[in-house]
């Protein structure tokens, strides 16, 4: 009989403590670091500073859609009480179906969870969508097993490579949402199906929820919101990695039309997320990634982005010398006080 035991760490300060006590300053970035007053809770620190910043483009080349209800009309959502309704799984396998027939290269799509996406893709196949969607891509899937994970993504590379286009059939918190870069055509579009929150009956997360509440008075419902569209957000930032890229973001579930979830999107992202595109139908999602693909299809030269999302050497010289004359002024302020 096994005596091991394992444990779960319920305070992520703990992880972090060790850094804050050996630097003096200590800079935490992300383009996932929204609702950005949660951080200093969760890890239990007071900042110096906070800020957000949106991204400094030449050209609109994010085109983030929330996708609300299908061409018929009905709410699409991932909750648990309509999740198994056919109309809703329909018109999820329309949304992949019709953005496969325009989206060019590769498509990554996110489910909730692996079970989800198991229970989702098995009703396409009856209905027909699966299909449908063969017809302008390769289908490719993430799994458990890592070793069949990394032969779909090379498999999806190579599709991607020769023309044929593929898409790939992922899950939130996944290895494919942490730690997978879908730059230049690999990823021309994402689509998250669903709003990823964590299984809730689960102990090790009843724990950490009851120890955030009694230490930190987060409530519970505002960590699992947190939680979920941090996670929804890393798996749509897949398809963008640099400023001369450029992708399609659809969240795909009228919930992320609620201000409440929509305010919890990085800015980077809400800076293009207007009323005009936060609760679209499937028909309406199609017509305006058509224009958009065709706007990104026009030759952009490199040169148009210097002085607007890219610095000139001349606009780099001025910023070493304003720091070098910060410097200088904190180094006399410094020896006027010890004087």
């Amino acid at each position: 009989v096994s005596t091991q035991s394992t444990g779960t760490c319920m305070d992520a300060s703990i992880a972090i403590k060790p850094v804050f006590s050996r630097f003096q300053s200590t800079i935490i970035t992300s383009g996932t670091l929204s609702p950005i007053d949660m951080y200093p809770r969760i890890l239990d620190f007071r900042p110096v500073t906070t800020s957000s910043y949106s991204m400094t483009l030449a050209r609109d080349c994010i085109l983030p859609l929330i996708v609300s209800r299908g061409g018929d009309q009905v709410s699409i959502s991932s909750r648990y009480e309509t999740r198994d309704d056919i109309a809703v799984i329909r018109n999820y396998g329309n949304l992949l179906a019709e953005m496969a027939a325009v989206v060019p290269d590769g498509m990554v799509c996110f489910f909730t969870s692996y079970e989800y996406m198991d229970s989702v893709v098995s009703t396409w196949v009856n209905q027909g969508i699966m299909s449908n969607v063969q017809k302008h891509k390769l289908v490719f899937f993430e799994t458990q097993n890592n070793a069949e994970t990394n032969l779909a993504l090379e498999n999806y590379y190579r599709a991607c490579d020769n023309g044929r286009g593929a898409v790939l059939l992922s899950v939130a918190r996944g290895k494919v949402s942490e730690g997978i870069d879908f730059h230049g055509h690999y990823g021309r579009c994402v689509i998250m199906f669903g709003i990823p929150y964590v299984y809730t009956q689960s102990r090790v997360l009843r724990a950490r929820l009851d120890y955030l509440r009694e230490q930190y008075r987060i409530r519970e419902q505002d960590f699992l919101t947190f939680d979920a569209l941090r996670h929804a957000s890393q798996c749509v930032g897949r398809v963008l990695r640099g400023k001369s890229d450029y992708g399609v973001m659809i969240f795909a579930d009228k919930r992320y039309s609620r201000a409440d979830k929509r305010s919890k999107i990085p800015r980077w992202i809400q800076d293009h997320l207007g009323d005009g595109v936060s609760s679209l139908a499937t028909d309406e999602a199609v017509q305006m990634v058509k224009g958009f693909l065709r706007r990104m299809a026009q030759p952009f030269p490199q040169d148009a982005q210097i002085g607007l999302s890219m610095l000139t050497h001349d606009q780099v010289k001025k910023l070493e010398e304003k720091h070098e004359k910060e410097k200088e002024e904190k180094e006399g302020f410094s020896d006027e006080m010890s004087e």
